[in-house]
């Protein structure tokens, strides 16, 4: 019998010293939660009761000792998906069951994170950046109570056309692109929106302009201003 995947990571304690949410930032594709937890201090002002914490992901990249994957990206091409966009659904797709695979372990930790600081299933936000936005729609909309929001910084909704079958959780989303991304092409933004909204999520959309594959501070405003509105909610 296999030993159940456990995920550690960074994390930054509430301002104020007391939690009362729980904002889980989700890395992408070999990086790690150090990547991340950096956006803590950019938000604590708007959140001093919440607590964030950035786990690393379950699987080390083949070749490359310093990252970490939720799932193979071996065969990702985002040249090809630029060339001929009318790929992306079925490349996203072929990501689906790796995705599903990560949910489970990062499903747990939420679950230990939150009864660490006493807190519900409601008062959880899931970040995520590029893959990492991949893995807390997977995660989010499947939650059986869902979180007070997701925001999804240069990802992809991924598994789209079994969504609404699967789907357990309407949570608010963000979604936020820059319109040069040269890894996920901002095509996956409005692929993302549609796929959403066809499974009844109320989902926010905005393309930065000039944003290549990152954050810049226009989207780390509107997700701090995204995720006070409902974690104060």
């Amino acid at each position: 019998m296999n030993s159940p995947i456990l995920l550690d990571g960074p994390r930054v304690a509430p301002a104020s010293g007391t939690a009362t949410h729980l904002v889980v930032l989700v890395h992408g594709y070999g990086a790690d939660g150090s990547d991340l937890i950096g956006l803590a201090p950019h938000w604590q002002r708007l959140l001093p009761q919440a607590a964030f914490v950035a786990p690393n992901a379950p699987e080390r990249i083949p070749g490359m000792p310093w990252g970490y994957q939720w799932f193979s990206l071996s065969a990702y091409d985002p040249d090809m998906l630029r060339r001929d966009p009318v790929l992306a659904p079925g490349i996203y797709q072929e990501m689906r069951e790796g995705a599903a695979r990560a949910a489970a372990p990062l499903a747990a930790f939420l679950d230990a994170e939150l009864a660490r600081h006493r807190l519900g299933p409601d008062r959880l936000a899931l970040v995520g950046f590029s893959q990492g936005t991949m893995m807390a729609l997977q995660v989010g909309l499947r939650r059986h109570v869902a979180p007070a929001a997701i925001v999804g910084f240069s990802g992809a909704l991924i598994g789209a056309d079994r969504l609404p079958a699967e789907i357990t959780a309407r949570p608010p989303v963000l979604l936020i692109h820059g319109d040069e991304d040269e890894i996920v092409p901002v095509e996956a933004l409005q692929a993302g929106v549609d796929g959403l909204a066809a499974a009844g999520v109320a989902v926010r959309a905005h393309v930065c302009a000039g944003l290549g594959h990152g954050i810049d501070q226009e989207g780390l405003e509107l997700a701090g201003d995204f995720l006070a509105e409902y974690l104060k909610a």
